[in-house]
C-alpha cells in the first residue's frame, strides 16, 4: 500500500547520529548518515550493519569477489548527536525568518 503523505524525518544525509538499538548499539560513538531512504523509513549509517555482498566480475570490477557494504537500518534505531553537549538529543522544529529549522532540545542550538 502506498502512503498518501510522505513522512517527515528529523534526520538528513550528512548528519551525525548514534545507534541506540540493535547489534551496533553504541551511545558514545557518533557516526555519519550516508543515505536516508524516506519511503521505507530506513537509513544507511557509516560502519553500521555491515553485510557481505558477493559480486560477479564486470567491466568496472574485473576480479569480482566478496565486498563488505553497509545495510540499511530502521530510522527509529538512530538518534541525532549534539556536538555541543556530546550526547544524543531529540529535535524540535521551528520557523526562523520564514524557514523551517531543526533545533537541538538539549543545547537549543540550530542544527546545520
Amino acid at each position: 500500500m502506498i502512503n498518501r503523505f510522505k513522512p517527515k524525518f528529523n534526520i538528513k544525509k550528512g548528519d551525525t547520529v548514534v545507534v541506540i538499538a540493535g547489534d551496533d548499539k553504541d551511545l558514545k560513538k557518533p557516526r555519519k548518515v550516508l543515505e536516508v531512504i524516506v519511503d521505507k523509513g530506513r537509513v544507511i549509517v557509516e560502519g553500521v550493519a555491515i553485510a557481505t555482498k558477493h559480486t560477479k566480475p564486470s567491466a568496472s570490477n574485473t576480479k569480482g569477489g566478496i565486498v563488505k557494504v553497509e545495510a540499511a537500518i530502521n530510522i527509529s534505531n538512530v538518534m541525532l548527536w549534539d556536538a555541543k553537549t556530546s550526547a544524543p538529543t531529540k529535535v524540535k522544529r521551528s520557523r526562523e525568518e520564514g524557514k523551517l529549522v531543526r533545533i537541538s532540545k538539549k543545547s537549543g542550538e540550530v542544527i546545520k
